[in-house]
């Protein structure tokens, strides 16, 4: 007898819990799902959907936006979309601090709750409120903690439209533009259209494995194959602050990154690889092609107005001093302050432009700092496949920038060229700091990034050498 008290003791201390299921107020707070999914809490919990109601930036953001444009819960509606379902917030003088565990950021009750999608920008999503939690696994195991129910919103296969990730990760601001755009740009790409090259949302940002979904004692799931999706959500967002899983972050933004772009030449029709990305011929006509890797939208994406991505070439003789440089942009600068055309785009237009982001102004004319006080935009971005047609004129979306370097080719001996990301541009920063809004730590803390595919080096000791390159000005590239 003492030996079925103490068993049912433990089962009652670590299990899902006993029928009736938990009520929905146990089943909004994260903790509650760690029981029986401790994979999936612990990669949430130092991910960017865990973090994003603490994000220093968000918070000054949200709070500048208040003073000037009286945003009310627009912000916080993906934010912190908990927090505004409960009604705790109504997004003025917004504290994340304040708020309980089951309304800060964006959470598994959020996600896993959703009964239908209403719109596909700023938060169209409608919770059943309920005790039935969606997920991507058909078939889902019965559990005593909630009722379970297949959602095909959820699943990483190509019936995933991506709608559910679209609805947060559009955004129309209040003056009507369409400053977010991940999910309107996915769906023209091969990845959407086309389902043989098919990738979801999920596919890139959660990538799934087989392995069991849930576990504890009472339960019986198994193993499913594929069906354990990663919920770090990797993308080029890290925290700023002290947070759990930092270098797990870290690797996941890396993976992403890495994967992202490539510094090469056309593939050809037939197959095989391309020359290489930089070429200089004894002409003096340099040529750096940047081409996206499987990217399911443009790049940079989201919050485009505030990133910056830019290509730096750099041209240096045989005692590696500087022969011309393009984008070399200081540790402490943003890409437009460089006096540099190809960046700025104002000399070289955008079809030549080797700064990546979105150009934004007031109704005026003049730069616009924020998002709502944007009037139109001139983006120019690395573009994703849009078509598998060789013939058609779409096929090549890569982004291909020349320089007249005549005169310079007998000084030159080498060449390194890269892609760089910042998640935000100093300008905006400085400013939120200047307001009173930001700590300058924050400011100081952004990362620039770099991609190992588009990280590329051009020597003419062995241009035009490689199957690839042969009888070519290119780098070896394969």
């Amino acid at each position: 007898m003492k030996y079925v008290v103490m068993l049912t003791l433990l089962l009652g201390a670590v299990s899902c819990g006993d029928d009736p299921k938990f009520a929905v107020e146990k089943l909004e707070d994260p903790n509650t799902c760690k029981t029986c999914h401790p994979k999936h809490y612990d990669q949430w919990s130092g991910s960017m959907h865990a973090y994003a109601s603490d994000d220093p930036v968000f918070v000054a953001m949200n709070a500048r936006g208040q003073r000037e444009a009286q945003l009310g819960t627009f912000c916080v509606n993906c934010h912190a979309p908990m927090a505004v379902e409960l009604g705790l917030t109504d997004g003025t003088n917004f504290d994340p601090t304040t708020l309980p565990v089951q309304a800060k950021g964006i959470t598994c009750y959020f996600c896993h709750n959703v009964d239908s999608i209403k719109d596909d920008h700023n938060n169209g999503l409608v919770l059943a409120m309920d005790q039935t939690m969606r997920g991507g696994a058909d078939n889902p195991a019965s559990t005593p903690a909630h009722n379970s129910l297949f959602d095909k919103n959820l699943m990483a296969g190509a019936t995933n439209k991506s709608a559910m990730c679209g609805s947060c990760h559009d955004i129309v601001t209040p003056g009507g533009v369409h400053i977010e755009r991940s999910f309107a740009e996915w769906k023209t790409t091969i990845f959407a259209t086309n389902e043989m090259n098919g990738l979801t949302c999920s596919a890139c940002h959660m990538k799934k494995t087989t392995g069991v979904i849930a576990e504890g004692p009472g339960l019986d799931v198994g193993s499913r194959l594929n069906g354990l999706h990663d919920h770090t959500l990797p993308a080029v967002d890290q925290a700023m602050i002290p947070f759990p899983n930092l270098d797990t972050q870290a690797a996941g933004v890396r993976d992403i990154i890495d994967a992202a772009l490539n510094i090469t030449g056309p593939r050809p029709i037939a197959g095989g690889a391309g020359p290489g990305g930089i070429c200089l011929p004894p002409s003096g006509e340099l040529s750096v092609r940047v081409d996206s890797i499987s990217v399911g939208h443009n790049y940079p994406s989201g919050a485009s107005q505030d990133r910056r991505v830019w290509l730096e070439v750099i041209a240096y003789d045989t005692a590696n001093n500087v022969v011309f440089s393009s984008g070399a942009v200081g540790d402490d600068q943003d890409p437009e302050d460089l006096a540099d055309p190809y960046l700025d785009c104002t000399e070289t237009g955008l079809g030549k432009c080797t700064g990546f982001w979105a150009r934004i102004a007031k109704a005026d004319g003049t730069r616009a700092k924020f998002f709502w006080e944007v009037a139109n935009e001139k983006s120019v971005f690395i573009k994703p496949a849009v078509t598998i047609d060789p013939n058609d004129p779409l096929y090549d979306h890569s982004t291909t920038t020349t320089w007249n370097l005549t005169g310079l080719y007998a000084q030159i001996n080498h060449i390194t060229a890269r892609v760089r990301t910042r998640p935000f541009n100093y300008t905006l920063l400085k400013s939120l700091v200047a307001s009173g809004d930001l700590d300058a730590q924050y400011a100081a803390s952004i990362k620039t990034l770099d991609s190992a595919g588009a990280s590329r080096t051009w020597a003419k000791a062995t241009a035009g050498t490689g199957f690839a390159s042969m009888n070519t000005a290119c780098n070896p590239n394969d």
